[in-house]
């Protein structure tokens, strides 16, 4: 099977964690398991937990609440790397500096290191993330940040995927196929 960039999308609780372990379970070969989260309160380490045990003993799995591509950098190679998940990640970077400009920037750092790993390696890589733009807006100015910056990241990730799939209540939904990259691609076809 070649090597993909694969993006999947979709709210809370819908399934996408689990498509991704079974998509890059489907695949064969070795798994990297990147790993964002941090155990900030207790119902986060039984989150955590959680998800450590749905995870295949044989796959590595790289703990990076920051700048995951420079841990992958320095981890050794594998087929598939699943990154879960860029919607902690970018609330882990904005929380790091809640500076609008500055958190910015560094998700714009992130999201280019990681299309440079992705780029410089052979690996397939699944990033799971949550499509933020759907609901209600938040009341509050960072939340609204946070949403523009995990928005704006999602486009950017989704346009360079070879495939884009939207969960919705547990059922994978292929948006984009290999060979689209933008709106007028799927006008023409």
């Amino acid at each position: 099977m070649s090597r993909e960039l694969i993006m999947i999308l979709g709210g809370v609780r819908g399934g996408k964690s689990s498509f991704a372990l079974s998509l890059a379970a489907s695949r064969g070969g070795s798994v990297t398991f990147v790993a964002t989260a941090e155990a900030r309160d207790e119902e986060m380490r039984l989150r955590i937990d959680e998800h450590r045990c749905s995870r295949p003993a044989s796959w590595r799995t790289v703990e990076a609440p920051l700048e995951p591509a420079a841990a992958l950098c320095q981890s050794p190679p594998s087929d598939i790397v699943v990154l879960d998940c860029l919607t902690l990640l970018v609330s882990n970077l904005l929380l790091q500096d809640e500076d609008p400009s500055a958190a910015e920037r560094a998700v714009d750092r992130e999201v280019e290191g990681l299309l440079r790993f992705y780029q410089a390696n052979l690996a397939s890589l699944i990033i799971v993330s949550n499509e933020v733009g759907m609901g209600v807006v938040p009341p509050y100015e960072l939340g609204r940040v946070y949403r523009d910056l995990l928005g704006r990241a999602n486009q950017r990730l989704a346009q360079a995927a070879d495939k884009l799939y939207w969960m919705l209540a547990g059922l994978p939904i292929e948006v984009k196929a290999s060979g689209l990259t933008s709106v007028s691609d799927i006008v023409e076809a």
